[in-house]
């Protein structure tokens, strides 16, 4: 989970910005992919390729930092990566030179399945890895191929072929910028299509490129997605731009379901319709699950409907909507405010935990008796869930519920979002404690019969210390996302991965999963 952009300035005739000035316009809107750090390489004619972090003021603008020996540096082209998580990639883009301009960088969004296989392969060729990162696997692949194939004969690098070897090779959700050492730029997208990244040619000269089209906002010009399985090229000295497929087939893009539910940004748009609207429809739909599970409460009480902070609000102001049309007498304010931005989904537990206690504060000191419904995309592990509503009783709370804006999470993600087993899942967690018939009936996931759900629900309502919690079914889910059905991955609540390796993975780990039970005989999938 992270961010990418990049901008060529391939008419400085038509334009009186800077390749710095579109980075600083795209990097903040990208911001929620990624707060551990911002980092940019950048190309200029008989100068090379300089770095540099992106730092951000108070105000909230983005200034870049300057090279302080090179102040007539003014580059035309430039790539920034916006990362998610410390000790990752976020100070710079990675880098490495094979020498005198055969240097690469990269800047990556998503994961590959199969790294470990790729990074037995190079190591078997004799080649160094000094760090372990995907980023910094697909730049050594990559950079390799040019000197093996291309540098050391003096010969153009086709990064069409190279690129169409990555792809057949690799398994997993990759988005990448690559800039090389004489000012080429190269966008990539892997066939399978689960990380967006969009294209825009600028009326005044740029052709920008970001990971989501909102990067794009307030800017003039045509607009398009990187198809799957594709790349752009844009030569350094001539700026032209040319597509070319590199998959042997033809894919459809099928975007991960948490790029619409947590990971974008609400003013993003697909196929028209922006992650608010998305967002906010679902806590519409919430709205009348809640109203319906809570009939005899509403009654006598006036909850407070509250979000968790930043992601949560499209679905507490939906789902508030609804309670006020069917007549409920509710408030709408947020109880719970955060200290930080940076995400608590990826990292170490202990460390995840620790940023958590951190992050997140109380609005009100005092909720006395109150009533309050938390709206949320989703439960993972449940540890924020758990640390808010304990926050909330022990400032005098009733009772607190929980309103989910997706089913119950049932899968691991490989593709870039940090959740990487079942055992952190509260799902699998609950279920390692129900009687045998129980985890048997619920491993149908999103299929499961409307009583084992809610005891699931039980279940993991009593684990974080709430009264309830009310998941949005699959069928709801899938009829308000945009696009077409099958437009989406929705593996994280079916257990059906998008490529081979994960599916071969998921499977492992489930395997596992039960043959650690005494009892696992008598589950059945």
């Amino acid at each position: 989970m992270s961010g990418v952009a990049a901008a060529f300035l391939w008419s400085p005739k038509n334009s009186r910005s800077t390749v710095y000035d579109r980075i600083k316009h795209m990097v903040p809107r990208l911001a929620l992919r990624g707060q551990a750090g911002i980092g940019i390489a950048a190309f200029m004619h008989k100068e090379g390729v300089r770095y540099a972090r992106a730092l951000k003021s108070p105000c909230g603008s983005m200034r870049i930092e300057a090279d302080t020996q090179h102040p007539n540096f003014r580059p035309h082209v430039a790539i920034a990566h916006i990362g998610s998580r410390c000790g990752g990639i976020g100070d710079h883009p990675i880098h490495h030179s094979w020498g005198t301009s055969r240097n690469l960088a990269i800047s990556l969004d998503g994961a590959l399945v199969n790294g470990h296989e790729l990074r037995a392969e190079l190591l078997a060729r004799g080649y160094r890895l000094a760090g372990d990162t995907d980023a910094e696997l697909l730049l050594n692949w990559v950079g390799h191929s040019c000197e093996r194939d291309y540098w050391r004969h003096g010969l153009p690098v086709n990064y069409e072929d190279i690129f169409r070897d990555i792809d057949g090779r690799i398994d997993g959700a990759i988005s990448a910028l690559f800039l090389d050492g004489e000012g080429n730029l190269i966008a990539y997208r892997s066939r399978c299509g689960l990380r967006p990244l969009e294209t825009m040619q600028t009326d005044d000269g740029f052709l920008l490129f970001a990971s989501e089209n909102y990067a794009f906002a307030n800017l003039k010009g045509k607009t398009q997605p990187i198809l799957p399985g594709h790349i752009r090229y844009v030569d350094g000295k001539l700026g032209c731009c040319v597509d070319r497929a590199v998959s042997k087939g033809q894919y459809k893009a099928k975007l991960c379901a948490y790029e619409a539910l947590y990971v974008g940004n609400p003013n993003t748009a697909i196929e028209g319709q922006s992650h608010f609207e998305t967002r906010y429809n679902i806590g519409v739909a919430l709205g009348g699950l809640v109203a319906q599970r809570l009939q005899g409460e509403l009654r006598s009480m006036v909850p407070i409907v509250s979000s968790m902070p930043h992601t949560g609000g499209p679905y507490a102001d939906g789902l508030f909507a609804s309670l006020t049309k069917r007549g409920v007498l509710a408030q709408r304010r947020e109880v719970v405010a955060t200290q930080s931005f940076q995400r608590t989904l990826i990292g170490a537990s202990s460390e995840r935990k620790s940023r958590i206690v951190q992050k997140y504060r109380l609005s009100e000191t005092s909720l006395a008796e109150a009533t309050i419904i938390i709206v949320d995309e989703a439960i993972i592990r449940g540890d924020t869930s758990r640390t808010v509503t304990n926050m909330l009783l022990a400032a005098g709370a009733k009772a607190v519920h929980w309103a989910i804006g997706s089913p119950p999470i049932v899968a691991p993600n490989y593709y870039g979002m940090g959740i990487d087993t079942l055992d952190e899942l509260a799902f699998w967690r609950i279920w390692k404690r129900l009687p045998p018939e129980q985890r048997a009936q619920s491993l149908r996931f999103h299929k499961m019969e409307p009583k084992v759900l809610k005891i699931i629900e039980a279940n993991i309502a009593a684990s974080i210390n709430a009264a309830t919690i009310t998941y949005l079914p699959l069928s709801l889910l899938i009829s308000l996302l945009p696009c077409r059905r099958g437009s989406f991955d929705l593996s994280p609540f079916t257990f059906e991965m998008p490529t081979p390796a994960g599916q071969e993975r998921a499977d492992r780990n489930l395997s596992k999963l039960k043959a650690d039970l005494p009892c696992s005989k008598s589950i059945h999938a």
